[in-house]
C-alpha cells in the first residue's frame, strides 16, 4: 500500500482507486448530509466548514475519497478543484487508504537528539514501512512528524494524536505490537484508550467522543514553571484590562499595554483632526509628512508639539503587547458616490474617491446620496431586516442578498472572512462584496468586527 500517494489530476480529483469515486450508499450519504449540516451551521460562511468536512469524509472512508470530494464541493458550493487543493495541502488529510492507527514519531530537534531518530529507524525496520506507508494488515500507518508539541517529554510518539511520552525504541515497538494485536493501549496523557483513525477523524470534524475529561491533562514536566512561579510568588504583569480604568497607568511599568497621548506609538499612529486631513491620502483621517511633500519635524519642533494640545485623545484597544492607538469614533465625511469616470486610480485621492454607484453594492431602491448616509444624525434608520435573513451576528445583522445587497438603511458591510466592516466613508466600500450587513457601526463592533480603516492605520493590512 506504500506506492500510491494520490497525485492530483487536471480535473482536481485525487488519483485514487475508482471505487472511491462510486456514490455513497443511500443510508451512508443521508447520515453524512445530516452530520455535515450540523457542522456547516456553526460557520457564518459555509465554505469555512471545508476543513471539518474533510475530516468527516475520513471518518466514513478512512481517507479523502473522490466521492467525498464531490459531496463536499456540492454542500459548500465549491469546485472539486478547490476542495482537492485543500485536501492535498494538509498532511492530516490522507490521499490514500490510511491504517487504523497513525503512529507519528517526532524527529524534530529536541526529540531527535533525545532518541527520536533511533525510534524512527527501529519502528520502520520492525514494521517494514517508511514515512506515510501502511503495514500490510492495514493497522499501522507510520509517519515522521516534525513536532508533536510535547518537547518537555521528548522523545514523543503519538498514536492517532494521543501522547506517548519519554519513549524508547523498546517501548515504541511494544506500542505498535499492542495496537496490531488489538490490546488496550492507554496514552501517557489524555483519554484512557486510543481510538481508531475513523473515530479520531470524527472528533476532529467537531463531534465529541465523550473522552475529553478522561486521564491526565498536564503532566509534572509541563507544570514545573507554574510550580516555580507559585513558590516564588511570581505573577504575570497586568495589562490595561487588569487595571481600574480610573487609575492612571504607570507608563514605564513592566507589562503596561496602555497607549496614551504621551506615548510615541500613539503619536505615530494617531490621525490628524478632520480639519487638517490630507486630501491626497487614500486613508481618511491620516496625514504623513512624506506624503504631503513636507519634511519630518526637527527635534525642537517635536518637543514643542508634545507640549501643545494634540487634538482628540487617543485610547487603547488593548490589542497586542503594546496596544493599538486609535482615535475615538467621530462622524466621518460623506463619500462622493459618483466621481468623475476619468479619475486617475494611480493617485491616492482618486483611488479613495472611486466609490461609484456602478461599483458599490447598493440596493436599487437605496438612496445612497450623502444626505441619506447613516452618519447623518437626521437620517431615519431602518430598525428591522425587512425580507433579509438573520446574518448570524445578532438582531442588528442581516445576510446579504444574492447580489450582495442588504436592507434599506443598513450601510455597514461586514466581511466575515476577515471580521472587518466597511462604511460608505471607507475607500473599500464599493469594492468589497458584503457577506453580512449591520444596521450601524456599533452593531458591527459588538459582533466582533473591526473597521477596515482602523486596521490600515494600525498597520494590519489593507482589508
Amino acid at each position: 500500500m506504500a506506492g500510491d500517494f494520490g497525485l492530483q489530476s487536471a480535473s482536481g480529483h485525487l488519483t485514487v482507486p475508482e471505487v472511491s469515486k462510486e456514490p455513497y450508499p443511500a443510508d451512508v450519504e443521508a447520515r453524512f448530509r445530516a452530520d455535515a449540516a450540523e457542522v456547516i451551521a456553526k460557520y457564518p460562511q459555509k465554505r469555512s466548514a471545508l476543513l471539518p468536512l474533510l475530516h468527516l469524509v475520513q471518518s466514513v472512508d478512512g481517507y479523502v475519497t473522490g466521492r467525498g470530494i464531490d459531496l463536499c464541493a456540492e454542500l459548500l458550493d465549491l469546485t472539486t478543484a478547490e476542495v482537492s487543493g485543500v485536501a492535498t495541502f494538509y498532511t492530516q488529510y490522507k490521499r490514500h487508504p490510511n491504517g487504523e492507527y497513525t503512529v507519528g514519531v517526532c524527529t524534530n530537534t529536541l526529540c531527535a537528539i533525545m532518541g527520536g531518530d533511533e525510534i524512527w529507524e527501529t519502528l520502520s525496520d520492525h514494521l517494514g514501512v517508511g514515512h506515510d506507508e501502511t503495514t500490510e494488515d492495514g493497522t499501522i500507518t507510520l509517519e515522521r512528524v516534525e513536532c508533536n508539541a510535547a518537547c518537555d517529554y521528548a522523545p514523543v510518539v503519538m498514536a492517532n494524536w494521543e501522547f506517548f511520552d519519554n519513549q524508547t525504541p523498546q517501548s515504541a515497538t511494544q506500542l505498535v505490537d499492542d495496537l496490531r494485536d488489538g490490546r488496550d493501549v492507554r496514552p501517557t496523557r489524555g483519554p484512557n484508550r486510543v481510538c481508531s483513525f475513523k473515530e479520531m477523524s470524527r472528533t476532529l470534524a467537531g463531534f465529541s467522543d465523550g473522552l475529553a475529561d478522561e486521564g491526565v491533562a498536564a503532566g509534572p514536566a509541563s507544570l514545573v514553571g507554574l510550580e516555580i512561579a507559585k513558590r516564588n510568588g511570581w505573577t504575570a504583569p497586568e495589562g490595561a484590562g487588569g487595571r481600574d480604568h480610573n487609575e492612571a497607568p504607570e507608563l514605564d511599568a513592566q507589562g503596561s499595554t496602555e497607549v496614551t497621548p504621551a506615548h510615541d506609538e500613539a503619536k505615530a499612529e494617531k490621525a490628524e483632526p478632520a480639519a487638517e486631513r490630507d486630501e491626497t491620502d487614500d486613508t481618511p483621517g491620516e496625514k504623513h509628512a512624506a506624503d504631503a511633500g513636507g519634511k519630518a519635524p526637527e527635534k525642537g519642533e517635536k518637543e514643542a508639539k508634545e507640549e501643545a494640545p494634540a487634538g482628540p485623545p487617543v485610547v487603547s484597544t488593548g490589542d497586542g503587547v503594546s496596544g493599538v492607538a486609535r482615535e475615538p469614533v467621530r462622524k466621518a465625511d460623506a463619500v462622493d458616490i459618483a466621481p468623475a469616470q476619468s479619475a486617475d486610480l494611480e493617485h491616492a485621492k482618486d483611488r479613495a474617491a472611486n466609490v461609484s454607484a456602478q461599483s458599490a453594492s447598493v440596493p436599487a431602491d437605496h438612496d445612497a446620496s450623502p444626505s441619506a448616509s447613516l452618519f447623518d444624525e437626521t437620517t431615519e434608520r431602518a430598525e428591522d431586516r425587512s425580507g433579509f435573513e438573520d446574518g448570524g451576528f445578532g438582531d442588528l445583522s442581516a445576510r446579504s442578498g444574492p447580489d450582495g445587497t442588504g436592507p434599506r438603511g443598513w450601510d455597514v458591510k461586514g466581511n466575515a472572512d476577515s471580521m472587518l466592516f466597511h462604511t460608505p466613508q471607507s475607500p473599500w466600500y464599493g469594492r468589497t462584496r458584503a457577506e453580512v450587513w449591520f444596521r450601524d457601526a456599533e452593531a458591527a463592533r459588538a459582533a466582533g468586527f473591526t473597521d477596515a480603516r482602523d486596521r490600515r492605520r494600525d498597520g494590519k493590512g489593507d482589508r
